[in-house]
C-alpha cells in the first residue's frame, strides 16, 4: 500500500439504506445484484454510523435508496442524524410519503427534500418509472413537501425518451416551488448502463439541451436554482468525477459496505470494508478501496503529464472500467484518451427514435 498522506475530511455521506423501492426506473445507479432486506443494517447500527461519519468531518448526510421511505424506521433515523448535529437531505420519489409521515419528519428535524421526477406527464412518467399512479402521487407529495416549508430540490434524470421536454421540465419545478433543479442527465452505470442504447441521447438533443439551461438560468435567477449535469459521452474532458477518488465524499451500501462512489462495486479489484467490521474513520483513511485511485501516482500517461490532471484527475475510474474494461485506464470520454474511439462508435450508431430497445426495468 502507497503511503499517501492523510485525506481532509469528508463532505458528505451518501446514506443508501434500502434498495428496496416502488419504482422500477431503468436508469437506476443500484447495483444489478440487489442486496436482500434482511441484510440491511439496523436503526441502532445507522445511528452509530451517523454518529462517526460526524466525528469524522461530515457535515452532511443524504439519505437515499432505493426508496429510503421503505424503512419503516426512517423517522428515527432522522432524529438520530439531527442528533449527531448533520445537515439531512432526503433523496426520494415520493412513494410512501404520507401527510402524516412528513409532519413526523419534519418534527425529527429534516432539512432538506430531494423528489425525483421522470417526466412532466402521467403518461411518460409513470412509463419511465414502471409505477403506474406515481405521478400523480409525486404530484401530491410535491405540495405537501412545500406547504410544510422543506426546501425543494427537483431532480430530472433526463435521456433520450424525456430530453425534448426540458423547457417544460424546468417551468414544471418552479411551478411546483422548488428552490433547485438538478437538470441530470443519465450517467451510465448500473441499470443506465444496461439500457444504454434507449437512453443515450442525441447530438441534436444534448445542443438544444444546452441552450435551454442558459435561457433557464437567465429567466429563474434569483429564483430557482438550476445545475446541468451534460451527458459525459458528449464531451471533450471527463468530469471530475467525485472532485478526486475518496477526497470529498463516501457512500455507505444497504448492508453497511463503505464505497468511494455509488458504482464503485463494478470494479473488481477493488476491495471494500464494512462499517459493522472497521471504524468508518479507518476506512476513509486507510481502507485500500479509497487509497487505490487517491492522489497522482496510479494515473497513465496521457493523465500524469496532462495540464488538467488535477482539474479531473483522471477521469471516473468506473466509467473507464464499464467503456474500456480497465479502471487504470484514461477515461475514455477525455478526447486524448486512447480508447476515446470507443464513445466516438457508440454516438455514432444510435438506433433511429422508431427502433429504441424496450427499457430493462429495474426489479
Amino acid at each position: 500500500m502507497r503511503d499517501l498522506p492523510p485525506p481532509p475530511a469528508p463532505i458528505a455521506l451518501l446514506a443508501e439504506l434500502t434498495y428496496r423501492c416502488p419504482l422500477a426506473c431503468p436508469y437506476c445507479s443500484n447495483p444489478l445484484e440487489l442486496s436482500a432486506r434482511d441484510a440491511e443494517l439496523d436503526t441502532a447500527t445507522w445511528a452509530r454510523v451517523f454518529g462517526e461519519a460526524a466525528e469524522l468531518g461530515v457535515l452532511q448526510l443524504h439519505l437515499s435508496g432505493g426508496e429510503p421511505a421503505s424503512r419503516r424506521d426512517l423517522v428515527e433515523l432522522v432524529a438520530a442524524a439531527r442528533q449527531a448535529d448533520l445537515y439531512v437531505n432526503l433523496i426520494t420519489s415520493g412513494i410512501g410519503l404520507t401527510e402524516t409521515r412528513l409532519d413526523a419528519l419534519e418534527a425529527a428535524g429534516l432539512d432538506h427534500v430531494q423528489l425525483s421526477l421522470q417526466g412532466v406527464r402521467a403518461g411518460i412518467a409513470d412509463r419511465i418509472g414502471g409505477y403506474r399512479g406515481g405521478f400523480d402521487r409525486k404530484l401530491a407529495v410535491a405540495r405537501a413537501i412545500t406547504d410544510r416549508g422543506f426546501p425543494l430540490t427537483l431532480n430530472a434524470v433526463m435521456h433520450r425518451q424525456n430530453l425534448d421536454d426540458l423547457a417544460e421540465t424546468i417551468s414544471f419545478a418552479a411551478d411546483l416551488g422548488a428552490r433547485r433543479i438538478e437538470v441530470a442527465c443519465v450517467q451510465f452505470y448500473g441499470w443506465a448502463q444496461r439500457n444504454r442504447a434507449a437512453l443515450l441521447p442525441t447530438r441534436a438533443q444534448v445542443e438544444a439541451a444546452k441552450r435551454t439551461v442558459a435561457e433557464a438560468v437567465r429567466t429563474y435567477r434569483g429564483r430557482m436554482a438550476i445545475d446541468f449535469v451534460p451527458p459525459d459521452y458528449y464531451a471533450d474532458y471527463p468530469k471530475a468525477c467525485m472532485g478526486g477518488w475518496g477526497s470529498t465524499g463516501l457512500n455507505v451500501a444497504p448492508e453497511g459496505t463503505v464505497l468511494p462512489c455509488h458504482a464503485a462495486a463494478t470494479i473488481p479489484e477493488l476491495s471494500f470494508q464494512r462499517v459493522t467490521e472497521v471504524p468508518l474513520a479507518e476506512i476513509w483513511a486507510k481502507g485500500p478501496a479509497f487509497q487505490k485511485f487517491r492522489g497522482h501516482d496510479w494515473m497513465p500517461d496521457p493523465c500524469l503529464s496532462c495540464a488538467r490532471r488535477d482539474i479531473d484527475h483522471g477521469g471516473c475510474r468506473c466509467q473507464a472500467m464499464a467503456l474500456a474494461g480497465d479502471p487504470h485506464a484514461t477515461d475514455p470520454v477525455c478526447r486524448h484518451a486512447p480508447h476515446r474511439a470507443l464513445v466516438d462508435s457508440l454516438l455514432a450508431n444510435l438506433p433511429a427514435d422508431d427502433v429504441l430497445p424496450k427499457f430493462v426495468y429495474r426489479r
